[in-house]
């Protein structure tokens, strides 16, 4: 039982208690153990994928109580990707903060960072479905205060409406898991795939039923239609590094659907087994064509990346949805792409509104900018990478994704609603390019209102950093279409899942008189 499953957990827990100790102090020294302990997350999510690519199961018993009677944490192919996409994200994020001094702004901000890490980490790494609502109310908590962080009547207004509908998520989570357990009599994932492929016929309605409660909770967590309301207003009014760390909150959703179906819904559960597929299908695909609406009547830039966001949610839930080894093969593809990607836009958009001054983000002829050229050929590369045009790594998702729909009965609806809702985000990414950098007033007309800052370039670099995956992404295309390829598979081997979580034995210790 090795403990590197657990330090990804741990660290940021342990961090955040020393930075409560250290609020006192000048706030160097926080943003000096605040990144120093991120840049170890980010070696123990290396070190985490490393153990997981021969593809033997982490399992790691707390408190040395073996399953399902003590709590779990179980590495795996796609749980070590999910916590290395976190550690680069928050690594970059964290970057633009403390350079761009975001994280002055208000009290708490790097205890709260670090919180919501321990929260994400935990909910990707978790065995046990109590415990990923432990996780999801941690990372939630961490939310809203990372989310009013700086205040402001935008942010409070967005902040409230996040907290109402996301503690109405929390007490259905309440609802469908005190059914499973009275249905199931355990709450260990792999407990319960087991027993549930058991359960005596006349239980599988009210099973059903608790699992598709679970999905509407893991659906306000994704953004999926009709629940991604919170989405744009709550993304597009927080500040940008927090934005930028959002862009992996609703992943957490989409893991979860992928996670806990697909292993206690999975191929072994008889009757029940994938019933609730046509659902993420067909909400994906509604998703995402309110999405693609939603990015042509954006009024600002922010609220325009929000809403591709919830675009890239929509096109992994169809990924989901579509319920096969290469299609979830390309999902967790595309995953990578669009996450690392919205997050370098969020801090994009934060340097355009600073550049613009008075003018902000918003949609309308402005004065040219300091480094507008510079910006102007970053925005172009990270619109074509969103938007998923050739040659870039978005593309290369979209046609994994559409090769997989190739042979599934929705292949048509699918076809249609990926193609066209990525043609609108062309459209109204080229017409955002067009009005920020090319339709600009010819001359300041009030330069005490409307100057905006110099360009941060160290702050810059958190951007270049993050936009750099997409070419990285297409020149390993390769080895890491191979990777996937191997993490859905073991994904969708519930058995050796099961088999694992049960089996791993405690630790034998030995006490010297």
């Amino acid at each position: 039982m090795s403990h590197l499953t657990a330090w990804p957990v741990f660290l940021p827990l342990i961090t955040g208690f020393l930075l409560i100790l250290l609020r006192g102090k000048d706030i160097y020294y926080q943003r000096i153990v605040s990144l120093a302990a991120v840049a170890g997350l980010v070696a123990l999510a290396v070190a985490l994928m490393a153990v997981s690519l021969p593809g033997e199961y982490q399992v790691y018993l707390l408190g040395n109580w073996t399953a399902p009677f003590g709590i779990v944490l179980v590495a795996d192919r796609a749980s070590a990707l999910m916590v290395s996409i976190t550690a680069v994200l928050a690594l970059a994020a964290l970057w633009y903060a403390i350079a761009s001094d975001t994280d002055e702004k208000g009290p708490h901000f790097h205890v709260l960072y670090q919180l919501q890490l321990f929260g994400l980490n935990g909910a990707f790494l978790t065995g046990d479905l109590f415990n990923l609502f432990v996780f999801f109310e941690v990372l939630l908590l961490a939310s809203y205060g990372l989310l009013l962080h700086g205040g402001g009547r935008l942010r409070t207004r967005a902040g409230l409406h996040y907290v109402v509908i996301n503690l109405i998520g929390s007490t259905l989570f309440l609802f469908a898991v005190g059914t499973l357990y009275g249905l199931l009599g355990t709450l260990n994932i792999a407990d319960m795939a087991a027993r549930i492929a058991t359960a005596p016929g006349n239980n599988l309605g009210l099973i059903a039923a608790a699992g598709l409660l679970l999905l509407v909770v893991f659906g306000v967590k994704a953004a999926m239609f009709p629940l991604y309301l919170w989405l744009p207003g709550a993304y597009a009014n927080t500040s940008a590094p927090v934005a930028a760390l959002f862009a992996i909150m609703t992943k957490v959703g989409i893991y979860a659907i992928i996670r806990v179906h697909g292993t206690i819904f999975g191929s072994g559960a008889g009757e029940l087994a994938y019933y609730y597929m046509p659902w993420v299908l067909g909400l994906g695909l509604m998703t995402l064509t309110f999405a693609a609406l939603g990015v042509m009547a954006a009024r600002n830039l922010r609220g325009q990346i929000a809403y591709l966001v919830l675009a890239s949610v929509a096109t992994l839930l169809i990924g989901v949805g579509l319920n096969g080894s290469s299609a979830l093969s390309a999902t967790l593809y595309y995953l990578i792409h669009s996450t690392l990607i919205a997050g370098a836009m969020f801090l994009l958009a934060d340097v355009i509104l600073k550049g613009r001054g008075a003018f902000e983000d918003r949609f309308e002829s402005a004065p040219e900018f300091p480094d507008a050229a510079l910006v102007g050929a970053v925005f172009m590369f990270g619109a074509v990478a969103i938007t998923g045009m050739p040659p870039l790594s978005g593309f290369f998702g979209k046609v994994l994704i559409l090769n997989a729909a190739l042979q599934h009965e929705w292949v048509v609806w699918v076809f249609a609603v990926l193609l066209g809702g990525g043609l609108l985000t062309i459209v109204a990414m080229a017409r955002t390019g067009s009005t920020i950098f090319y339709r600009t007033l010819p001359e300041n007309p009030s330069p005490a209102v409307t100057a905006g800052e110099p360009l941060n370039r160290y702050a810059f670099l958190a951007v270049i950093g993050l936009f750099l995956v997409s070419p990285v992404l297409v020149i390993c295309a390769q080895p890491v279409t191979a990777f996937t390829a191997s993490a859905a598979d073991q994904l969708l081997n519930g058995t050796a899942y099961i088999e694992a979580v049960l089996s791993a034995p405690a630790v034998n210790q030995s006490i010297e008189e």
